[in-house]
This record gives C-alpha cells, structure tokens and sequence, in this order.
C-alpha cells in the first residue's frame, strides 16, 4: 500500500460518518459512560484521534493536519499537549501513537516510502525502533505496565497475524482462516489480549485471548456489520465500536464473556471507544456535522451490566441522518490497522 494510499484509507473511515446536534448525556440505570471533557489537538482544521489512557489520565493517539501530515502525540492529565511525535525514520509524513503507559513510553508505527509500517518506542525523548523479526510490516498497538506489547505483522508471505510480548518472549497468533489478525492490548495481568480480525469475506469482527491462549470469538454485538475491540484494563473491561446496518457507528463498552452495552456521543453517527484505564476512565473520538474528529474523555459510571443491554437513550435529541455505511475492509483500515 502506497503513502498516499495510506492517508485515503484513513481518511475514509473519518468522513464517511457524519455528526448531528450538540454536546449532552443522560445516565442509564446501571452502567453508564459519562462524558468528562473533550478536547482537539492544538491547530486549525485538525483531526483528533485518541487511542489509549494510562493510569495517570495521560492520553496517546494521532493527529492528521490540515496538510493531511499524520503525527503523534501525548495530552498530559494537565491537559497539556505534547509537541508532535514523528519518528525521525518517517520519510512520508506518517507517524501514530497507539499505546501509553504509567512510565509515559509511548508505543506507535510509522510509515516508509514503500507503504510499509515499521513499530516503535518512545521513552525519554528516546525512539527504540521495533519490527517482529522476519517481517516487512510491524504495528505496535499496545502497552501494558510491565511493558508488555501487543500488535500486528506482515511477513514476506504476505500474512497478517497479531503479536504479543510478554516479559521479551514473543508469541504469534492468528485466527482460523482469517484474512487478517490485529491485536491491539494487553493488560498488565496477562490475561487478556483484545483486537479484531478480518474474517474470508471480508467482515471485520472481535475476539479476546485469555491467559491460556485460547482465542474466544467472534465477539459481535447484536446488529454489528463490523467490529473492532481496541482497549481492555485490569478489570478485564473492554472498549471498541461497531458499526449498525443503517451507517451509525457506535461505541462499545464489552465484559467478557458476552455482556455488552453500547454508547453514543450525543448527536453523534460515529462514537469510537478506544482506551480504557483500570480506574475506568475511557478516551475515544466522535466526528462532527462538518466530518472533523475530536478527541474525549469519559468515564465509567455505577456497575456495567452483568446481562446484555441496549444503546443508551438521548431523548432529547433529535434524529439524524446518516451515511450508508461502507464496511468494506479498506474503508475501516483493512491492512492498515484502524484508529
């Protein structure tokens, strides 16, 4: 995959899903997700991905600029930003943050000129670059405390599978007959690694791994065309979205091993869940009416539910119109791991 096509792929799964109305939230019964505050990557025109929240409240992710120039970042618990993140072997203008932890090492990937990605560490003001021996294209997506990481690769057989370091012994995984295997967190227990696979006809679904290896999946939730786990704590609480036969995006709030309830931004067609802490603070993105991205932090309120629950009503709010949904691989990240 080329740069250039790099950016289109991402870009796709940003604009395609509009947002209506404005800023509220309503508390369910039990379980509920409130929202605490959101917030932009500094600049004009900016797009706001979060991906991951350590323990401290610090939250990694990526920007893209008005230039569409992807980099890193870090948005302190202070609510300061970091300066951009960009791998100095970054030859084409793309470099994301996918992973923190409580000692601030951000995990990420970075582009070259052949279309490939290549992982790497930051830690200090120092990059460690990482690639799973053998392969031409490595994403490090995760980061425990421990450090521990979780990711993807491709070797030169042109195979997708997930990865997993614990304690430097690396393990290679990937589901039955899956077109493609991404994993996206560990916690710092082990005993849970979460991500999402692309299955033969192309239709993107969750799956955990548990402390024995063994893959649990497919996890879907009712009336998913397509879903994504992207975060777990040390309370074996997941985050991720799916997407809804009529266009809407959603975000998912998982306990496995099948409990579900799912989250709205008010007004919003695409809510994406991507980091949860221990303390259950979550950060996630939700695209406006004028398809600009931005970043927020939520939280965990009551007890999540034990038995599988509906969306979470916004009365007040007026319905809106959405986009067919494309869910296609390429359109939610295909080979390219989605953000």
């Amino acid at each position: 995959m080329k740069p250039k096509q790099i950016f289109i792929s991402i870009l796709a799964v940003l604009f395609v899903f509009p947002l209506m109305g404005t800023f509220a939230q309503r508390a369910a019964n039990s379980g509920s997700i409130e929202v605490i505050t959101t917030f932009d990557y500094p600049g004009t025109g900016n797009q706001t991905l979060p991906q991951k929240i350590n323990e401290r409240g610090d939250v990694v992710g990526a920007f893209i600029d008005s230039n569409g120039v992807t980099s890193g970042f870090v948005r302190f618990s202070d609510g300061s930003f970091s300066a951009p993140i960009v791998d100095p072997n970054d030859t084409v203008g793309f470099t994301e943050g996918r992973g923190i932890n409580n000692s601030r090492t951000v995990a990420g990937d970075y582009a070259t000129s052949d279309g490939n990605l290549h992982g790497f560490f930051l830690s200090g003001g120092t990059f460690t670059e990482y690639d799973v021996p053998g392969a031409v294209f490595t994403a490090v997506l995760g980061i425990n405390n421990p450090a521990d990481f979780a990711g993807t690769f491709v070797d030169a057989s042109g195979i997708q599978q997930a990865f997993i370091s614990v304690g430097g012994t690396l393990t290679l995984f990937s589901v039955p007959a899956a077109i493609a295997t991404l994993a996206y967190d560990i916690n710092d227990s082990k005993r849970l690694v979460v991500g999402y696979y692309i299955d033969s006809s192309g239709i993107l679904h969750g799956y955990y791994r548990d402390a024995n290896g063994t893959l649990h999946l497919p996890i879907d939730p009712t009336g998913s065309v397509a879903t994504i786990l992207f975060g777990d704590n040390n309370k074996n609480w997941v985050v991720g979205r799916y997407a809804d036969a009529s266009g809407v995006t959603h975000g998912l709030f998982f306990v496995p091993p099948n409990n579900f309830f799912t989250f709205d931004f008010p007004g919003s067609t695409f809510t994406s869940l991507n980091g949860i802490s221990s303390q259950g603070n979550i950060t996630g993105r939700y695209v406006d009416a004028a398809g600009i991205a931005h970043g927020f932090i939520a939280r965990v309120r009551g007890t999540p539910p034990t038995t599988p629950a509906g969306t979470e009503m916004n009365p007040n709010l007026s319905p809106s119109l959405v986009t067919p949904l494309n869910s296609s691989p390429s359109a939610w990240g295909g080979a390219m791991p989605a953000r």
